[in-house]
Parts: C-alpha cells; sequence; structure tokens
C-alpha cells in the first residue's frame, strides 16, 4: 500500500519576523493516555515541520469528551516530555471541556498568543491539509443554511462530526460523497476547526496534518499484538475491563509504561463513575433552581435531568438514561460535568468576549527548552505562569477567574483521587513544573 505523503498549504504566508532563531511547532493533544500513536505523530511532527522544540497544548485533568481524564495532568505532562514534547502548557478547563470548536479555538488561541510558534501539526483520518482545508474555508463562513441545519443535526441526537456531514450534504456547499465522508471522521472534523480558528484569528500558525495510522479514534478493541498502535479509547477499555497493565504494554511507549506502573492504584485510574458521589450531590442540591444557566444545558436538559434525579445510581448509567435521539452519550457527559464543575454559560461568553485565552500556565518542560521558554518570556501576548504564586499579581480578573477554575477543577479531580486510592491530597499550590 503506497504510503500517504504529507501536505502542506500555508494560509498566510509568514511575513512577519520574531527575531527568534528557531521553529517552535505547536502539537494539540489529550494524551488520554498517551500511545505509540502519538509517539509517531511526535516524530513525523519533528521532521516535517523541521522544529527545533515542540509545544504541546493539553488538557487538564478533565477532557474534551466530558469525562476525568484517566491519569492525572502531570503524569501525562510528564509523559509527554519524556516522549520527545519540549514544552507542555495546560489548555483552560472551558476549553478542554468544552465542545470541539471551543476546544479548537482556545488551543489554536494559546499558540497564536505565545508568539512564536511557527507551526501547528495535527493528525487526521485524511491525511491531506489541502482536502480539510478548502472546506474548513467554507465552514469558517457558516452560511446560515448550513449553520441552522448543523444545529437540527446535532438536536436530533447525531455526534458532531455526523451532523457536519449531514448538513453539508443537505446544503449547496459540496455535495460530493468524498466531503461527506471527510466530515464524517472524528480527526479530521477536529482538523477542520483548527484550521477554521487559524483563519479567524488571521494567524501566520502554518498548519500541517499526518495522516493516523492504525486503530480508529472510537475504537474500543485492541488490534493485534503486531499493529501496536490502538486508539486511546481501546486502552482506556482495556484498563477498565482489566486492571493487568500487561494488556496494553505493547501499545505504548515504554517510558509510559513505566509511569503507568508507577502510578496505577496510586493516582491513576480515575473514571467518570469515581465522580458519582459529588456529581449526584451537585445535582439534588441544585434541582430546585434547574441546571439552565450552565455550558451546554438547555432548558429542556435541565426538565430532563429533574426528571429523572431519583433515578441516579451512577455518572454513566445517569448519562444512558438521559440519552435519546435528541443528544448523545457526549453531549450528555459534558453537560453534566459542566454541572459538576460550575461551569456557566456566561462565564464562558465573558472570556470569549476577553479573546479567550488571558494566560499560558506552563505545566512542564525538558531542560534543554530553555531558549525556548526565554521566547516565550520575550514574545508572548500573555503572562507565562510557572509559578501559581505569582499569577494574581500578574492577571486581571477574568484571567484570575479562569486560572481558579482550573486549578478547583484540580482539586476536585485529586480530591476524589485521594479518596479513591487513599493517598495524601496534593494541594495545586504546592505542585511545581515538570521537569526532564
Amino acid at each position: 500500500m503506497k504510503e500517504k505523503r504529507f501536505q502542506l498549504l500555508i494560509l498566510n504566508p509568514p511575513e512577519r519576523t520574531r527575531g527568534i532563531n528557531m521553529k517552535v511547532t505547536g502539537i494539540i493533544a489529550e494524551y488520554n493516555p498517551l500511545h505509540n500513536g502519538h509517539q509517531y505523530h511526535m516524530n513525523e511532527t519533528r521532521r516535517i515541520t523541521d522544529a527545533d522544540f515542540i509545544v504541546a497544548v493539553i488538557s487538564g485533568d478533565f477532557v474534551q469528551r466530558g469525562a476525568p481524564a484517566v491519569m492525572d495532568k502531570y503524569l501525562r505532562t510528564e509523559a509527554a516530555l519524556k516522549s520527545g514534547v519540549d514544552l507542555v502548557l495546560e489548555l483552560p478547563l472551558f476549553y478542554a471541556a468544552g465542545s470541539a470548536e471551543y476546544f479548537a479555538m482556545g488551543a489554536v488561541t494559546l499558540l497564536d498568543k505565545l508568539g512564536c510558534v511557527d507551526a501547528l501539526c495535527f493528525g487526521s483520518e485524511c491525511g491531506s491539509i489541502g482536502e480539510l482545508s478548502a472546506l474548513a474555508r467554507i465552514f469558517a463562513k457558516e452560511p446560515e443554511d448550513y449553520r441552522l441545519l448543523l444545529q437540527k443535526e446535532l438536536k436530533r441526537g447525531h455526534s458532531f462530526p455526523k451532523a457536519h456531514s449531514l448538513a453539508l450534504e443537505q446544503t449547496c456547499l459540496s455535495g460530493s460523497a468524498h466531503d461527506r465522508a471527510l466530515s464524517a471522521s472524528p480527526n479530521n472534523i477536529l482538523g477542520m476547526e483548527y484550521l477554521k480558528s487559524l483563519r479567524k484569528r488571521g494567524s501566520v500558525i502554518t498548519p500541517y496534518t499526518i495522516g493516523r495510522k492504525g486503530s480508529g479514534y472510537h475504537d474500543k478493541t485492541l488490534p493485534l499484538l503486531e499493529a501496536r498502535t490502538a486508539s486511546a479509547s481501546a486502552i482506556r477499555h482495556a484498563l477498565k475491563e482489566n486492571p493487568s497493565l500487561s494488556a496494553i504494554r505493547p501499545y505504548v511507549p515504554e517510558s509510559v509504561y513505566h509511569l503507568l506502573d508507577t502510578a496505577q492504584n496510586r493516582s491513576f485510574p480515575l473514571y467518570s463513575d469515581d465522580f458519582s458521589s459529588l456529581l449526584h450531590y451537585k445535582l439534588l442540591q441544585e434541582a430546585p433552581a434547574g441546571f439552565a444557566c450552565y455550558l451546554d444545558v438547555s432548558g429542556d436538559l435541565s426538565g430532563k435531568i429533574c426528571r429523572n434525579l431519583l433515578r441516579f445510581t451512577g455518572y454513566e448509567s445517569f448519562c444512558r438514561i438521559l440519552k435519546s435521539k435528541d443528544i448523545t452519550y457526549a453531549r450528555l457527559s459534558r453537560s453534566l460535568l459542566h454541572i459538576l464543575l460550575h461551569m456557566t454559560q456566561a462565564q464562558m461568553e465573558e472570556y470569549i468576549q476577553n479573546d479567550y485565552i488571558a494566560y499560558a500556565r506552563i505545566l512542564g518542560f525538558r531542560q534543554t527548552a530553555a531558549p525556548l521558554l526565554k521566547a516565550l518570556k520575550t514574545h508572548a501576548s500573555v503572562p507565562v505562569i510557572s509559578k501559581l504564586s505569582n499569577a494574581k499579581h500578574r492577571l486581571d480578573p477574568t484571567g484570575l477567574s479562569m486560572l481558579e477554575h482550573d486549578i478547583r477543577a484540580s482539586h476536585i479531580y485529586r480530591s476524589v483521587a485521594a479518596g479513591k486510592y487513599h493517598v495524601p491530597f496534593v494541594h495545586e499550590y504546592a505542585k511545581r513544573p515538570v521537569i526532564v
């Protein structure tokens, strides 16, 4: 089979000179957990972009599918650094646990505001930046008929990729089966959201894409051993079904395996159901007022939650109870997470009005990344936070509100881990960036 070739499209020729004698490439990821496919992506990213340094923007302790990360952000940071990333930054909670559009715009804005990132490299099913960019140009304009159809299909319960594809089919934007197939693939959709975000910001960051290898995004079965490339979903599923790490060892880098082995039954793994008691208490406490103030929670969904509250037995089972043709499991999981973490629509609107990102928080870096850290200090248009104790003196009220939300979410995550595994709770202010 002929190997896919990597393609490059420059949305905006890099006309500005930053005065930096290095090439910096950004990666947006969750690493939940980091596996061989991620390692391949890192290696190819450095090769095809000729990067001197790679910056990874990763989700914190909660991820985009509306669930806790299976391992905490510091373990995933260490895994990324040991696998070849030079600097890891935390994507603020409102974007990390938001829809694909919010996730993409938050991460792209963060990279853009660093002032020294030359390229963004992401994985996709098609491996063609040209094809994705052509569709992204259409979606960036969001014609009214397409937007209304998209919302209609989402309300009917279709996933975001499926809704994209159906809306595309019903408009005159593109009638080809090929384009519809592109729009139905989760990583292609996310890639188009990255490209839309770059275009909307007028960013000089150059996009690249790498064709995914191995299992599909949603595959829950580990592939044949010879393949050695499994999806994060399959790895998480395998861990949940069988706590032994031996089954997943062939599918993760050896350094990651040792991290998992060290952390297992101490802080890892965590699943949605581990947060069931906290969620149930929150729902019972606030049911009289309803939940429509929270991000992604409509009035109808709020009513449905209240009507079914006495049937609550666990986080995941409650999602299945609420699921219907009008709303997907993933959307429900995100909505419940937004309630649990007190993420309101008003707060999101405030953050968007203030251009999405107010700071860049460092989770970890390699010792060899000193020139990159120096460049950030000079060129970043937002405060770069390495010590939380300094943040309150450097952030405006909106930025401080965003950061405090991240901290509270981490404390909730860590308190559940402490209770599950009977380990001491560590305050976020006591944590320091991981250095490799």
